[in-house]
C-alpha cells in the first residue's frame, strides 16, 4: 500500500464519522508494531492537507522491560516532526511478577490505558487516537459473539467521560494485509514488544478465525465488514458516506506530497 492509498482511507474513516475539527489535538499511542507507526504516519500526512488545522503528540508507554529500545521510534518522531513522549512505568513488574494474573492482558490494558490518557491530558489533547484497522474491528465482532453472546464491536468515536477525552480509531477501513504492505513497503521501524504474553491472546485467536474463514469462503472479511456498516452497532450509526470521489482524492494528494507518490 501506498502512502496515497493510506491517506486516501485515513481521510475516508475521519470525514464520514466527524472524528477531527479544527484546532483538534491528537495524541497517538506508540507500540512500536506496524499498526500504531501505521496510524502515526497517516495523521501526520493528514495534518499537513487536512481543511481543519490539527496537531499531534506521540506517547509510548513503557512496560518496564528492558529490553525495549525506543531509539528507532524517537528518530523516525524527528523525521515526522512530531512531538515524543515515553511514559515509564512498572505495569509489567505488577502484572506479571506482584499479581501474577493468569490472564494479564485485561489488567494490563488497563493500566496502560490510564497512563496513556493521563499523559494525553497533560500535553493538552482533547483526543487519542487508537490503531485499531478493519481486521480489529471484524475480530472485535468474533470475539464478541462467540465469548459474550452478543453482536457488537467498537465505536469509530466514543467519548471517555471519566478523562474527557474523546477516542477516534482513523484506520477502520485499512485492511491489515495493507498495513503490512506499508510498513514493509517503506521499511518502519518496527520494535518487538517484549511482553511474554505477545501472541498468545483471544485476539490471536479470533484473527486466525477469521483467516480460515475467509480462506474457506473469499470475501467472508468483506461482508463481515459490510454487515457492520448496515448493522446498528452503536457509533457506526453516525456515519455520514463519503462523496467525494478518489480522483478527488489522489489530486489533493499529490499536490500535498509530490515527491512521495511519485
Amino acid at each position: 500500500m501506498k502512502l496515497q492509498r493510506l491517506y486516501s482511507l485515513t481521510r475516508k474513516a475521519v470525514d464520514e464519522f466527524s472524528m477531527i475539527q479544527e484546532g483538534d489535538r491528537i495524541a497517538v499511542g506508540i507500540s512500536g508494531g506496524k499498526d500504531s507507526l501505521t496510524l502515526l504516519y497517516a495523521l501526520c500526512g493528514l495534518r499537513r492537507f487536512y481543511p481543519a488545522r490539527f496537531s499531534v503528540e506521540a506517547i509510548t508507554v513503557s512496560l518496564g522491560f528492558q529490553a525495549f529500545d525506543l531509539e528507532p521510534i524517537k528518530a523516525l518522531c524527528r523525521e515526522l516532526d512530531v512531538n515524543y513522549s515515553i511514559v515509564e512505568t512498572d505495569i509489567g513488574k505488577i502484572v506479571f511478577e506482584d499479581r501474577q494474573e493468569d490472564n494479564p492482558c485485561s489488567l494490563c490494558a488497563k493500566l496502560r490505558k490510564g497512563a496513556f490518557n493521563t499523559k494525553a491530558a497533560e500535553l493538552g489533547c482533547n483526543k487519542i487516537a487508537y490503531a485499531h484497522h478493519k481486521d480489529d474491528v471484524i475480530e472485535t465482532m468474533l470475539m464478541s459473539l462467540i465469548l459474550e453472546g452478543r453482536f457488537h464491536t467498537f465505536s469509530p468515536v466514543t467519548y471517555l467521560d471519566r478523562t474527557g477525552l474523546t477516542l477516534i480509531r482513523p484506520m477502520i477501513y485499512v485492511n491489515e494485509a495493507d498495513v503490512k504492505g506499508f510498513v514493509n513497503k517503506y521499511q518502519l521501524p518496527l520494535v518487538k514488544n517484549p511482553c511474554p504474553a505477545d501472541g498468545h491472546t483471544q485476539r490471536e485467536y479470533a484473527s486466525e478465525l477469521l483467516s480460515r474463514l475467509n480462506a474457506e469462503h473469499p470475501g467472508t472479511r468483506e461482508r463481515m465488514f459490510t454487515a457492520i456498516l448496515n448493522g446498528n452497532f452503536s457509533g457506526w450509526d453516525q456515519r455520514t458516506p463519503f462523496v467525494r470521489g478518489e480522483a478527488d482524492h489522489r489530486d489533493t494528494l499529490s499536490e500535498s506530497f509530490p515527491s512521495q507518490l511519485s
